[in-house]
């Protein structure tokens, strides 16, 4: 049964802690923390605020998890009919003006204020050490997580890690200048590092959308992954992966079960973003993930947005285990099911979030989905992947890892006796698979070099003209660059 703590509990908070959704705009809320925090339980409202935020259409709802689908090679439009600045993102003619963009830039920084706020107010709250620590560990856990996207999209962003309460601050903000991105991943580093003991180990009920010291050790692992930080990679993901029957981690042993709503929180998941179905107000607690991926026109009335490039489909071995789970090849029409070369947008669809969306709208929109930030298999995968570059070629425990992942697929082979490049590329092939359509994709292809290369040629999935290098960052909304001119330079590449 699904175990939701945070998103009606939150939806009263948002007001007060995130009144500014971009930067120029007066951040103090409707309360000030001295006002406010009087109780454990105000603190705990406060930081459970940023989960809200997390879980609206603006963000992981729709925005940046569609956004990410189609930056990346294997996603694509379906419905060539969607809104224009959906088919600029996939067709890389995006500009600073898109309003994804600027969707994404302000969501980060409202998720951003709300921990900020929290993590002022914390302080000014009697409670006992141990529960203050672990708020606090919380709050910045979430800003970390915020600033992760916002400098992997952006590269060099504003920092803001206070809370901005004083006349001065709040004319500074107005003018705030971009901090080099080394600096925002230092944050992101240091917030995670220095408060991951205070977390708990897990919650009662199973519940995997709150920080624990599993997920700020896995995002930790993913940061300095994608840093090239080989040996704190490898350190940090291998910390989980010793503690995984102290966090209660493990495989699900059907991969068909990770995407059924109805399970909630799983085993598996690391950290999820939870979303009840069917409630919500506006755009809070409200996720499209499952309409945008479903089949137009047929019987469950998806909307055939995002879908798989082609050639992705069949570059899946069939015997893949998880192949079923992945894709839509044929979807119910009336009474009967129509093979996707007869759907009204022809494309194998993507499946994951489209075919048990739970409790949802006929569309498969408000969905009861735990949406994915990470789950143990990618543990595993970066921890493999760490080991390779960290010592000049696979590992035996980097094996171990590996192979781990690829028998819940169905493969019976072990892989072994593998150069270092050979290694790099089974991994990567892995990653490919295992988390196809999970919103990884972007991001493997930017640290791994492979923008714009993986959109040239015949031979890739998604031949995009366009692509070139720098759009491995997005532009800085025109919008903030309009109000602020301090947020000047541009990104490379951008008019």
């Amino acid at each position: 049964m699904k175990t939701k703590i945070h998103t009606i509990l939150a939806m009263g908070l948002l007001g007060i802690f995130s009144a500014c959704t971009d930067l120029d705009e007066d951040p103090v809320g409707l309360l000030a923390p001295e006002s406010f925090f009087k109780t454990y339980g105000d603190a705990e409202a406060a930081v459970l605020s940023g989960y809200g935020l997390m879980a609206r259409e603006e963000y992981y709802g729709r925005r940046l998890t569609m956004s990410l689908q189609l930056l990346s090679d294997m996603g694509t439009i379906g419905d060539q009919g969607t809104a224009a600045s959906r088919r600029q993102l996939d067709r890389f003619i995006f500009d600073a003006g898109n309003d994804n963009i600027e969707h994404i830039w302000n969501s980060s920084y409202a998720i951003i204020g709300a921990a900020n706020a929290a993590i002022e107010g914390i302080k000014r709250v009697d409670m006992p050490v141990a529960s203050r620590n672990a708020l606090d560990a919380e709050a910045r856990a979430i800003r970390a997580l915020a600033y992760s996207h916002l400098v992997q999209l952006f590269g060099d962003v504003p920092m803001i890690d206070y809370f901005i309460d004083t006349p001065q601050e709040i004319e500074a903000v107005k003018t705030i200048s971009k901090s080099p991105a080394a600096e925002i991943y230092q944050l992101i580093i240091s917030d995670l590092t220095s408060t991951y003991d205070a977390l708990p180990d897990g919650y009662a009920g199973n519940i995997r959308s709150r920080a624990t010291k599993g997920s700020a050790l896995t995002l930790l692992a993913s940061t300095h992954l994608t840093l090239g930080n080989w040996e704190k990679a490898a350190e940090y993901s291998q910390m989980v992966i010793n503690n995984k029957g102290k966090f209660g981690y493990r495989l699900m042993a059907d991969f068909n079960d990770l995407w059924d709503a109805t399970n909630g929180d799983m085993a598996e998941h690391v950290w999820t973003v939870d979303f009840l179905g069917q409630v919500g107000t506006s755009n809070f607690n409200v996720d499209y993930i499952s309409a945008i991926t479903g089949v137009r026109g047929a019987n469950m009335q998806g909307w055939s947005v995002v879908v798989a490039s082609p050639g992705v489909y069949k570059s899946i071995r069939d015997e893949d285990l998880r192949k079923a789970a992945t894709f839509i090849t044929e979807a119910a029409h009336g009474n009967g099911f129509k093979p996707w070369t007869e759907f009204q947008d022809a494309y194998v669809h993507t499946g994951k979030w489209a075919l048990k969306p739970g409790n949802a709208q006929s569309t498969g929109a408000r969905s009861d989905h735990n949406l994915v930030l990470f789950r143990y298999a990618e543990v595993l995968l970066m921890a493999a992947e760490a080991l390779n570059e960290a010592n000049g070629g696979p590992t035996a425990e980097a094996y171990d890892y590996l192979n781990e992942v690829r028998r819940r697929a169905g493969y019976t082979v072990n892989i072994a006796g593998l150069s270092q490049e050979e290694f790099r590329a089974a991994v990567r092939e892995e990653r490919r698979v295992e988390l196809a359509f999970e919103w990884k994709r972007w991001y493997d292809l930017k640290r791994w070099g492979m923008v714009p290369s993986a959109f040239a040629g015949p031979d890739s999935f998604e031949p995009q003209p366009n692509a070139q290098e720098y759009h491995k960052l997005l532009p800085i909304p025109q919008a903030e660059i309009s109000r602020n001119t301090n947020l000047l330079p541009q990104n490379p590449g951008y008019n």
